[in-house]
């Protein structure tokens, strides 16, 4: 029988002899908000304090502390699954667990984004001695060098591994224990963070079986298997035709490059068109539709079936009800519908001259924030390249707000925006052009096995832009042409992102174990670029309790049955729960934390905040109606991500690692920005 036993099992086994506090214990300087702990892999439940050890625990559970006592010079956790005291499961060794003391943990932002790996040091003074050196980038590349070459440096604990660590692939926590905020030399706002990392160690590997001698054999290198997608999703209204068959001739184009370099069977193309729903049923049906797939990269092996597949695409024969079309549509069809599973390097490039339908009118009922977290979260990268014709002047400023969010792209922490002035067909040729070049260069280079030039797996410094095809359509020198330069880096250096993703998947690279450590959530060599994001671990029943919440609120504050300050102060009092401890957010009292005078205790000392936990009241109250209305509409696109986290099954976590019935008790790690 395996000595591992569920948390609900252990109250029954060991509420004999503990002598527990009715309640947990409060964090120190707070009324309200109790202590808790998460389990390191290999704790051990004891009867009593001193006593001989039980029970194994699972890895990861959350627990909450009743009391602490010392016997033998040694701190003892008395521990609960509750805070009514119901679920007492024993004691515990102190340094088996981490504290818990908010519901945010890390995850490690795509190395090729920045010039330098992560370094986790011993103590927050060794860290400050680096940020408050004259070239901070240059210590830290020193002490980065010498690690790497297998050295040791007392002032370093771990360092962040060479290759992407995906946290929805290789799961791992960090949890934050402590934090300071200081100015870089440059002026930027850096958190310096104490985390503990407590990834559960691989099991032994078996002694393998003596096979019969036989001849070396190369090793294999994963990037040799390293494919990529490049689905266009097109705006396929009227006045695109032009831009229609300008893409059916850049592919055949982009193919016959690839048969030259090498890599034809290495790239794939696909294709998505959209346009949007007519209120007139007559209109709506000469439409023919609102998304549609036209072809999968998963199908396509060269460019004439590639031209088969989009062979009946033409632009709408009659106009749609607005200038704006649902773009929206087209990605999420794409992301959605597209077979990705075998491509390590996977683009979205949309192709339009109008802007979106947003929230409520779009048929997706998303923003581009939202859009931009579900493409993400699977590893796709969405460029736009935004034809600012004359007819559209009016429209232009405005899509350029939804789609520079909608480009943002957390591996490279750059929007891949690119306006054509214009509208010119020639200018987007040469746009795409450069953005087929600089892709296949980078999977002819890893065709060759060459580990990612440029990322902080192999440099120190930021990759530098790929060298231009012979066979690309001439286009202005870079120093004349800054626009094709930056596409041609940020497309060398998005390609090396993807690289290190696909190779940290193929290797299953996992975080640093047991330890703890102070880092700075900022690159030493360049300030503005993350060097971590932030999760929120919510299970399955915490978040399917979030979206009934919010969906209660909105629905109120659009009846009227809610004031705005009532609605905002509930709002943010959800948020802020939500952050610390999700379980307090169904008490009675959780839409009144503000009237009690509890938010800010909840708010205080939380390193990083949502945009509700970020607002003030005058803020609110200044918005005005329209603003606050595009306000819910965000939130109720944050419900129906919601809606879909729940329903992508392939990324919740078994927290424990025990294959639990109970898949309530499930995580998801949401990035912040997608909490309220």
């Amino acid at each position: 029988m395996s000595r591992f036993v569920s948390i609900s099992l252990l109250a029954a086994l060991l509420l004999s002899g503990i002598a527990l506090a009715e309640q947990p214990l409060l964090l120190p300087g707070k009324t309200s908000i109790y202590q808790r702990v998460l389990t390191r892999p290999g704790a051990e439940l004891s009867e009593q304090p001193g006593a001989a050890p039980k029970t194994l625990v699972d890895a990861f559970s959350r627990l909450y502390v009743y009391q602490r006592v010392q016997q033998d010079g040694k701190q003892w956790l008395g521990l609960g699954a509750d805070t009514e005291g119901r679920q007492r499961v024993g004691w515990m060794l102190a340094d088996q667990t981490v504290p818990w003391k908010q519901q945010l943990t890390l995850a490690f932002t795509n190395p090729a984004g920045r010039p330098q790996r992560l370094l986790f040091f011993d103590s927050r003074e060794d860290l400050d001695d680096v940020l408050d050196a004259p070239d901070p980038a240059a210590v830290a590349g020193s002490l980065a060098a010498e690690i790497a070459r297998g050295g040791r440096d007392p002032k370093i604990v771990a360092m962040e591994p060479e290759t992407f660590v995906d946290i929805n692939n290789q799961f791992y926590l960090l949890p934050i224990l402590d934090y300071r905020e200081r100015a870089s030399r440059d002026g930027e706002v850096v958190r310096t963070l104490e985390v503990a990392s407590i990834t559960k160690p691989e099991p032994p590997a078996a002694v393998p079986t003596p096979a019969p001698q036989s001849p070396p054999v190369a090793p294999v290198t994963p990037l040799r298997s390293f494919k990529a997608g490049v689905v266009f999703v097109i705006d396929s209204t009227i006045s695109m035709q032009p831009y229609i068959q300008e893409t059916r001739s850049a592919v055949r184009r982009i193919y016959e490059r690839m048969r030259k370099a090498g890599v034809l069977d290495r790239v794939s193309f696909g294709l998505v068109a959209f346009r949007a729903h007519s209120s007139d049923p007559k209109r709506d049906s000469a439409l023919e539709y609102v998304s549609k797939e036209f072809a999968d990269p998963s199908q396509i092996s060269d460019a004439d079936g590639f031209l088969e597949h989009v062979r009946t695409l033409h632009e709408a024969r009659v106009s749609t009800d607005h200038f704006d079309e649902d773009a929206y549509a087209g990605v999420l069809e794409a992301i959605d519908h597209v077979d990705w599973k075998e491509l390590g390097a996977r683009y979205i490039v949309l192709v339009t001259d109008a802007g979106s339908l947003s929230g409520t009118d779009s048929t997706t009922g998303l923003d581009a924030e939202r859009l931009r977290s579900l493409a993400g979260e699977q590893g796709i990268a969405i460029y736009v390249l935004h034809l600012k014709t004359p007819t559209g002047k009016d429209d232009h400023t405005s899509a350029k707000q939804q789609y520079v969010t909608l480009a943002q792209n957390a591996a490279v922490q750059d929007s891949l925006y690119f306006p054509v002035e214009t509208g010119s067909v020639h200018r987007f040729r040469q746009v795409v052009d450069t953005l087929a070049d600089s892709l296949i260069e980078n999977v002819k280079e890893a065709s060759t096995g060459k580990e990612a030039p440029g990322s902080a797996a192999t440099a120190t410094r930021p990759p530098q832009p790929a060298p231009r095809n012979a066979a690309s359509i001439p286009a202005a020198p870079d120093s004349q042409d800054p626009q094709l330069a930056r596409l041609r880096a940020i497309t060398s250096a998005l390609g090396h992102a993807m690289q290190l993703a696909y190779l940290g998947k193929a290797r299953q690279t996992r975080a640093p174990t047991l330890f703890e450590g102070w880092v700075s959530d900022r690159d030493f060599a360049d300030p503005t670029k993350r060097t971590l994001e932030v999760r929120v671990l919510l299970t399955k029943n915490q978040l399917s309790d979030l979206q009934m919440i919010l969906q209660k609120i909105v629905h109120a504050a659009e009846e009227g049955m809610l004031k705005p300050d009532s609605f905002f102060n509930s709002l943010r009092s959800i948020a802020s729960q939500f952050g610390r401890d999700p379980s307090l957010a169904t008490r009675p009292e959780a839409t009144r934390l503000a009237d009690l005078g509890l938010l800010e205790e909840y708010l205080s000392d939380l390193p990083y905040r949502s945009e509700v936990m970020a607002l003030d009241q005058d803020t609110w109250t200044h918005w005005g109606p329209q603003r606050q209305v595009d306000f819910i509409n965000r939130l109720k696109g944050k419900i129906r991500l919601y809606a879909r986290y729940n329903a992508d099954w392939q990324r919740w976590v078994d927290l424990a690692q025990n294959a639990s019935a109970d898949t309530g008790e499930w995580v998801y790690p949401v990035p912040l920005t997608d909490l309220p």
